[in-house]
This record gives structure tokens, C-alpha cells and sequence, in this order.
């Protein structure tokens, strides 16, 4: 039997998932497969509706090699698993004359830990085991949780926290997980046979294609500690989030309260005199951050780096402690020490790593009004990081709707650590950009407006003029509108001030659930839905309900961002400009992804409307208009206003019929 064709399995693959095949799906499984082929990696943008998770798993699915397959949301990872991947398997079995197996690979504390569930968690202040569900009222919020946790667990084949529904608290669910250093390990726990995370990784193991998410990829790729099975194929998709999340990976913190808890996990383990030594360092490190004031430390203040050597030494002296005694007395002494060995090996370690001071990372405080000061630090870029681990060993795919910033792939190459396009050398990873297109008709379907007669947008303030011209693009679309602001004060303050003057429901986020806002938004036409960064990204509603897609300024990063401006420094130092390779950067992802919330389907109509002038007279403006949908372009307020209430009319005629 001849080998199927490429063309012929992805046909059998749209049918089975009631799909249309387009051309940019085609061109894109082609690309994939060409690379994948030549070990070679692949930068490839394709639009929303272009049907990518197909382009890409069915080149990969033929190949047969195990393929790995990050993405950075919860959404798609069950749309891979639940649907797209059982499909696509049943559809290529004929052709292919085997079933692939695959699985979904998440991180440790994602799992129910059964040895917690059953023994309780270890307890801080005084000996034995905590038992959560006895200390829990039953009545309470967090007692309820817990009861359908245990019931849950005599029946979830995966032991998923997402595959309960409804969910719970973190705090509910932190009583029944365990990070991968808390985990005691399978030879050591009684639960080890039946363990949710440990069946997760063997299902990995042997399964062809593994769904993950970007978080443990940059675990994987950063401590060097294998979590994914070997893979000769990495695919990551939503590839624009890929730099953020393993940079949130590579971020160390303390907070005072984090070392006080690793202080008395400790304290009932070693001896008074180890115990006093990390109980001294915390005292002197927590008397300076109540002192701490927000920003960018670029030397070390000498108290600081005093208080945090005391911290590092102190908590060496404990760790080995930890290694040299036994303590029978202790309930369950194993999990008490797992737990009390990585709350400080996690203090040790980035304790150590501030005090040493790497000209590659950036540290700074920060203070939250609820949690107060913490001492942070991350990496200055992770360019170089994912340049060696990513793209030395396999073939990498990575693919989103919005990787072409200002008309090319070469910005987000070099923030993953790529020379520009076509640049050869040793030991810099070959690869190319491809855009597949978009099956919509942008400049038909959509209208980008910038409000060019607004002031320009200062850092604080009221922007009057602003709230005007909202009032009466919302008022011209009959509602339908999602509002897309730079910072929760600049939603809630629109929000407080559209309640009163327009006749139209406003939603704001953080007032119910992100999921429940959305629902509401999409299920009725007058409704508008304001708020800020997970907004940008994360909606999709088809139709007429969101036909107005505002936002309120270009959404740079704020100028006291510490590691953004650390950042942008070193660009200038090197001789490149700062402003553009990192802020406007940053601004025209934001911007690709928001005014993407707006063409979602074939029949949709609308209008992008920036309420800030500078997209249309800064010279940055047209870098950050390339990188946006290629809508039909306006700075004509009456000509947007008239198109909005015709659209606005053709919706509401239709919904009569």
C-alpha cells in the first residue's frame, strides 16, 4: 500500500472534524511537514477560522515521530484533547494503518495528591498532621470544597484539578496538591501505585503526541531536569504568549512571609541552633522590607545584600540539618520534611541567586496593597535560554495569529533568540516565516478607527474628551461593545462613568467570573464588557453581539515597569532602539491580539476604534498598524459613527426575522 499523501490526510481530517479545508491550512501543513522533514524550524502566522491546530497536527501525526505540542491556554488544550485530537486520530487510522495514542502533560500540583487528600497536610505550628477536612466547618465554603474533593476523588480517572467542575478556591485546592519538590516520590509514598500525576507521565510516555502547556515546557527546557518525555517534534501554539510565560518561570521571589513559613516548617525538624540562624536571618530580612519602596534596584544596597547573604547561609546550615536527622515524634515525618526541605531550598536558592548578582538579571521590590513587599528577580532576556534549549535537538513549529509584528517575523525571532530571517551561521538555528493568511475578508468586514482629534493620552488623569467619545461610539452601536482598557482604574472608571450615562448594561471584570462575564456579553446584544489584559486575548464572541471593539490608549508597558525598562536599556546599550524592540513591541502584540477579538467568523461586521492619536500621528504609529488585521482605515469620527449605527441596524433587522 503506497503512503497517503499529505493533501489526502488532511482532507480526512477536515471532514472528521466538520471543518472547511482552506488554502492557508494547506500551505500551513505543508510548511509543517517541510520543516519537520529537514529538522529545520518554523515561524508561521495564521489567522483566526484558518483551522491551524489541523495544519499542524496533521503533518506531525504522519511523520511518527513523538511530537510534543505546547499551548499556553486551558481552552486549547482541551479543544486538542477532547475534540480536535480523537478526531483527527479516527480520521487518519484507515490511511495511516495505526492509531496514534496521545496525552495531556501538565504540572504536578495540577493533580490530586492522594497522600494529602488521606494524611492531611503537614502542620506549621505545632507537631502532627493538619487534617483540613476535620479543621474545615463543614458548613463553610472551604469545607464544602474539600468534602466534594475526597467524593471526587474516589471517581476522576485523571485526578485533573480541570476536570472538576465546578471548580474550587486555590486554597481548597492547595490542601490536596503538592508541588513537584513536596512530592515524597512514588518508591516513598504508600499512594505512589495509584498516584494521579505519576499515571499522567506514564500515559505520556507512551503516547505519539503529548499536549502541555508553555509553563512546563519552560521547566523542562530551564532545570534541566526532564518532566516531557523525549520528543523529536515541538510544536508550540498561542507562540506570541511563549517569551512571557517562561519568563514567569524564571522569576525568583521572597516575601517575608514566605520565609517566616519556611522558618517554621523547619523549625520542629533541626536543631535550636539551625533553627535560630534561619529565624535571625528572617527577622532582619523582613525588618527591611517593611521599608522597601517599589522599583528597579540596580546595585544591591549593602544592608540588602547583608540580609540576604544571612538568609542564603542560614538556610544552607538548615538544608543539611534537614539531610542529617531523624525525628520519629514527627507524624509522617517524610512529608513534613519534603515540605520543610522546599520552602527553603526555594528561599536558599534565589536568595543566593540576588546576593551573587548576575549582570543578566534584573531585581526589583514590589508592593501589593493586600500582600505587601516582595523582593523579585528575572532574567534581563530569555533570548538566549530558549535559543540553546528550544531549537537545539528537534524540529520547533511555532505558530499563532499574531507572530508578524510591523510586517515581519524578525521581532519576535530575535525575542526567542533567532537572528534575523535568512542570517546564517554556526550554531544559529535555520528557520524561516511563513503568514498563511486568514480566510476573512478583513477590509470588508471590519473598520480601524483612530480617534485622531483626542488629546493625547497623559499617564494619570481624567480624559474627558475620551469618555465622550465612547459614550457616543457605544451609543452609535446600539451597545455590543467590548472595551478593551490599559489598566483596571482606566475600566473601572469608564464603567463607573457609562453606568451612569448610557442606557445600556456595562459588565466589568473582577465583578463575577471571567467565563460568566463573557457568557452575559455574548448572549445579549445591548450588553458591553470592560476590562483590561486577560480581555485582549481571551474572548471570542462570533456575531453581532460584539461589533465595536474599543480601546482606550496604546497599551506600551507602564515607564516604571522594572524588568521592561531594564529591557529597553540594554537594547540602547547595544546600540539597537530600546523603544521600539521592546515597548512598541510589546504594544503591538497587545494591540494585534485585542483587534483580533473582532472578526471572529465569516459573517461578522465591525469597527476596531482607538481612542488614541498617536496610532495615527506618531511615527511608530504605522509599525503598530502593520501588525494589526488589515481592517478598512478611518479617522473620520462622523463617517464611524454612521457605519456603526448601519451595522448596528442590519443586527437588529436580522434578529427580528
Amino acid at each position: 500500500m503506497t503512503k497517503p499523501s499529505l493533501p489526502e490526510l488532511l482532507h480526512a481530517a477536515v471532514a472528521a472534524v466538520g471543518g472547511t479545508e482552506r488554502p492557508g491550512q494547506v500551505a500551513m501543513a505543508e510548511a509543517v511537514a517541510q520543516a519537520i522533514d529537514d529538522g529545520t524550524h518554523l515561524l508561521v502566522q495564521a489567522g483566526t477560522g484558518t483551522g491551524k491546530s489541523l495544519g499542524y497536527l496533521v503533518p506531525a501525526l504522519a511523520h511518527g515521530d513523538r511530537v510534543v505540542v505546547a499551548t499556553a491556554t486551558l481552552a486549547l488544550q482541551r479543544q486538542l484533547v477532547e475534540r480536535d485530537l480523537p478526531r483527527t486520530v479516527d480520521a487518519l487510522h484507515p490511511l495511516l494503518r495505526r492509531r496514534p495514542e496521545f496525552a495531556m502533560l501538565k504540572g504536578r500540583s495540577n493533580y490530586l495528591c492522594l497522600h494529602r487528600l488521606h494524611e492531611g497536610v503537614p502542620q506549621e505550628e505545632e507537631d502532627g498532621l493538619f487534617d483540613p477536612f476535620e479543621a474545615a466547618a463543614p458548613t463553610s465554603k472551604l469545607g464544602q470544597d474539600l468534602m466534594r474533593l475526597r467524593d471526587w476523588s474516589d471517581e476522576t480517572e485523571t485526578g485533573d484539578r480541570d476536570d472538576l467542575t465546578p471548580g474550587v478556591s486555590d486554597r481548597a485546592w492547595g490542601q490536596v496538591s503538592v508541588s513537584s519538590r513536596e512530592c515524597l516520590g512514588a518508591s516513598k509514598c504508600a499512594y505512589g501505585a495509584e498516584c494521579f500525576a505519576e499515571a499522567a507521565r506514564e500515559r505520556a510516555k507512551l503516547a505519539e503526541v503529548v499536549v502541555t502547556n508553555h509553563a512546563l515546557l519552560a521547566i523542562d527546557a530551564i532545570e534541566g531536569a526532564p518532566v516531557l518525555p523525549q520528543h523529536e517534534v515541538l510544536i508550540v501554539d498561542e507562540a506570541h504568549e511563549l517569551v512571557s510565560r517562561v519568563t514567569g518561570v524564571a522569576t525568583g521571589e521572597l516575601t517575608p512571609g514566605q520565609v517566616n513559613r519556611a522558618v517554621r516548617r523547619a523549625a520542629k525538624l533541626v536543631d535550636e541552633k539551625a533553627a535560630d540562624q534561619l529565624q535571625t536571618a528572617a527577622e532582619g530580612f523582613e525588618r527591611l522590607m517593611e521599608l522597601a519602596l517599589p522599583g528597579r534596584l540596580q546595585e544591591l544596597p549593602e544592608d540588602l545584600a547583608y540580609a540576604l547573604m544571612a538568609l542564603r547561609d542560614a538556610a544552607r546550615t538548615v538544608i543539611t540539618a534537614l539531610g542529617n536527622t531523624r525525628d520519629r515524634s514527627v507524624q509522617d515525618e517524610d512529608a513534613v520534611r519534603k515540605q520543610a526541605m522546599a520552602s527553603v531550598e526555594n528561599v536558599h536558592a534565589v536568595a543566593e541567586r540576588i546576593a551573587n548578582g548576575s549582570e543578566y538579571d534584573v531585581v526589583w521590590y514590589e508592593r501589593h496593597d493586600r500582600f505587601g513587599a516582595s523582593l523579585r528577580v528575572a532574567p534581563l532576556s530569555v533570548s538566549g535560554l530558549l535559543r540553546d534549549k528550544l531549537f537545539a535537538d528537534r524540529s520547533v513549529t511555532l505558530t499563532s495569529a499574531t507572530l508578524k509584528l510591523g510586517g515581519d517575523f524578525n521581532g519576535v525571532g530575535a525575542s526567542l533568540g533567532l537572528a534575523a530571517e535568512g542570517v546564517e551561521g554556526e550554531d544559529l538555528p535555520v528557520w524561516k516565516g511563513i503568514d498563511v493568511g486568514s480566510p476573512f475578508d478583513y477590509r470588508k468586514q471590519g473598520i480601524l478607527y483612530v480617534a485622531r482629534h483626542l488629546a493625547t493620552p497623559g499617564r494619570e488623569g481624567s480624559r474627558t474628551d475620551m469618555m465622550d467619545e465612547l459614550a457616543e461610539l457605544i451609543e452609535a452601536a446600539g451597545g455590543r461593545t467590548l472595551g478593551l482598557f490599559s489598566s483596571m482604574r482606566a475600566a473601572q472608571a469608564a464603567a463607573e462613568e457609562l453606568r451612569g450615562r448610557l442606557g445600556v448594561p456595562v459588565l466589568l471584570q473582577g465583578e463575577d467570573t471571567l467565563g460568566e462575564l463573557i457568557k452575559a456579553f455574548a448572549n445579549d446584544a445591548e450588553t458591553c464588557l470592560f476590562g483590561t489584559l486577560s480581555l485582549w486575548q481571551g474572548v471570542d464572541v462570533p456575531g453581532p453581539n460584539c461589533q465595536l471593539v474599543v480601546m482606550d490608549r496604546i497599551p506600551f508597558p507602564r515607564p516604571d515597569d522594572p524588568l521592561m525598562s531594564a529591557r529597553q536599556k540594554a537594547v540602547e546599550e547595544a546600540g539597537g532602539n530600546g523603544f521600539m524592540a521592546v515597548a512598541a513591541t510589546h504594544a503591538a502584540l497587545l494591540m494585534a491580539q485585542g483587534a483580533g477579538r473582532l472578526v471572529r467568523a465569516t459573517g461578522d461586521r465591525g469597527v476596531v476604534a482607538v481612542l488614541d492619536p498617536r496610532l495615527a500621528n506618531a511615527r511608530y504609529g504605522s509599525f503598530l498598524r502593520a501588525s494589526m488585521p488589515d481592517f478598512w482605515y478611518t479617522t473620520d469620527r462622523h463617517q464611524v459613527r454612521r457605519s456603526l449605527a448601519a451595522i448596528d441596524q442590519a443586527a437588529k433587522a436580522e434578529a427580528s426575522v
